[in-house]
């Protein structure tokens, strides 16, 4: 068998730490990258040496984001296990420059840094641009559930709040009713014994009880009148900002992110993290962040059917976001029962008309009508005589009905142009594609990575969070098309690019002078 060196062989010279960590070891392309960074303009503060004693330098904050992505890129997120590979990871002891911060102090900068890491996140994003690494013509939009740190037992809705409160209610009556028992036993004892049952006073426990129950009660009703004077649906006694989300079926205590992929390499362009568990109102507001993102002025978006909406397909069209998403069938019921669907009554524009598969006119009505969300409807209605004696009455009205009526909504054109998009012939392939786009970002983390959760608790935590997830992906992609040495000299072009700019601004500061010495000398500066 082949044999190592002995452990208590002495050398003398003993390899160095830069020995175990080959020019191929992608965690150069970490050093790289974060060097690259203009950390105060991220926003990036420092994190405070907890438990350091007084007078202890804080650690640079690039340091602690090479540990965090280098612990996302490896799948370790824990601020405790961070800290203990810290010490024995050579990796990690060789990115860290031999340093070993305690899991408080990693722990409190991501929690600090919220804003910073998102901004991190975004700034990725410019740098595959600069690279040419995004399309900028086709972006897929979807949405996954994360848990949430908090149980689905902490999140409380209106109706469990009242059933809750109404057991509490019922076990007041009842202990109210042994509280009196009580104290007519006490007033006559039978045989001067004024023991309970197990031997124990009475009356003392059913007091106890008695008073918990009233302070619960206090508690679940301050619930309720929180609810409602906010108007929300749910209240989170872990993580405030948590959602019991429901899709498919299956319900979780979490949050939901929404990303758009570009076509070009599957990168994640734009991300935002909500706690709608409906993904119908986010396809306008992740298309137009996409746009911004990739600095285009005309995008096509795709979507799957949970993101169809009139209005929001409506705001992406007045803003040249060309949308394709299928629409549900909601006439599925009436069409098994050989009835006429909506789809039956043909519109005719120029006269503002709907004509019924009978050849009758159904014409607009004064007035709107208008439902829970806030739309307008113009109501369209046939003549009675013509539909008493319409040949299919049958398939059109129920036997109650006296006349056939078609809702329209105010701005249905632009469902029709939609509708029309959705029906020419290169629609099916930009629908096919959207699945190979938008599930593989998630499909990665949550499988490969097994990011289903996160650790901290509140939106912006969360959010900051989900941009170290977005980043560490983005960060393995653009290594795997760009290889490391591409990687890396791009990086150091950035890093000259910065310290440059880092200059200028320092010598503008102190005067200018210098500043227009290196101008006059020709150089240039990117930023």
């Amino acid at each position: 068998f082949k044999t190592g060196v002995s452990r208590a062989q002495p050398s003398l010279l003993p390899p160095s730490v830069e020995d175990y960590v080959g020019p191929d070891n992608p965690v150069r392309a970490i050093e790289a990258y974060v060097g690259a960074l203009d950390l105060a303009r991220l926003g990036f503060r420092h994190a405070g040496a907890v438990g350091g004693g007084a007078g202890q330098p804080p650690y640079d904050p690039a340091d602690l984001l090479k540990l965090y992505l280098y612990g996302y890129l490896n799948q370790l997120r824990s601020s405790r296990r961070l800290e203990r590979e810290a010490g024995r990871n050579l990796e990690l002891i060789w990115l860290l420059h031999g340093l070993t911060p305690g899991y408080r102090t990693i722990a409190k900068f991501r929690r600090d840094n919220w804003a910073a890491l998102k901004a991190a996140n975004r700034s990725f994003v410019l740098v595959a641009r600069e690279l040419g690494l995004l399309g900028g013509t086709l972006v897929a939009i979807d949405g996954a559930f994360f848990d949430g740190n908090a149980s689905k037992g902490s999140i409380a809705t209106r109706k469990r709040l009242a059933a809750e409160l109404a057991a509490i209610e019922r076990d007041i009556e009842a202990y109210g009713a042994a509280l009196e028992a009580t104290d007519t036993a006490e007033a006559d004892p039978p045989g001067g014994d004024d023991r309970g049952p197990d031997g124990g006073r009475k009356g003392g426990d059913v007091g106890r009880e008695m008073a918990a129950l009233m302070a619960e009660r206090a508690r679940r009703q301050a619930e309720l009148d929180a609810l409602a004077a906010s108007g929300e649906t749910q209240v989170s006694r872990t993580d405030a900002d948590a959602r019991l989300l429901t899709k498919r079926g299956h319900t979780i205590a979490g949050y939901n992110v929404q990303i758009a992929v570009d076509d070009a390499h599957k990168l994640i362009v734009a991300s935002e993290v909500v706690d709608d568990g409906n993904d119908t109102g986010q396809l306008h507001a992740m298309a137009q962040a996409a746009r911004d993102a990739l600095a285009v002025e005309t995008l096509t978006v795709v979507a799957d059917v949970g993101y169809f909406n009139g209005d929001t397909l409506r705001a992406c069209e007045a803003d040249a976001l060309t949308a394709y998403v299928p629409e549900a069938d909601k006439n599925r019921r009436l069409a098994k029962q050989g009835r006429f669907t909506l789809k039956a009554f043909v519109y005719g524009a120029a006269e503002d008309v709907y004509v019924c598969p009978a050849g009758a006119t159904l014409r607009p009505m004064a007035g709107h009508t208008q439902d829970a969300a806030g739309k307008r409807y113009v109501r369209y209605a046939a003549l009675q005589s013509g539909c008493g004696a319409c040949r299919l009455r049958a398939r059109c009205l129920t036997d109650k009905a006296r006349r056939r009526e078609v809702h329209r909504w105010e701005h249905q054109d632009v469902v029709e142009r939609h509708r029309a998009r959705m029906a020419a012939p290169e629609a099916d392939a930009i629908v096919r594609r959207r699945a190979a786009l938008a599930e593989h970002p998630f499909g990665t983390l949550k499988c490969r990575a097994g990011y289903r959760h996160f650790l901290v608790r509140g939106f912006d935590r969360v959010r900051g969070e989900w941009g170290l997830m977005a980043l560490a992906y983005n960060f393995t992609r653009v290594l795997a098309i760009l290889g490391l040495d591409a990687f890396v000299a791009a990086m150091a072009r950035r890093a000259a690019e910065l310290l440059l700019f880092s200059l200028r601004r320092a010598l503008q500061l102190a005067g200018g002078v210098g500043a227009g010495f290196l101008t006059r000398s020709g150089i240039g500066f990117a930023r």
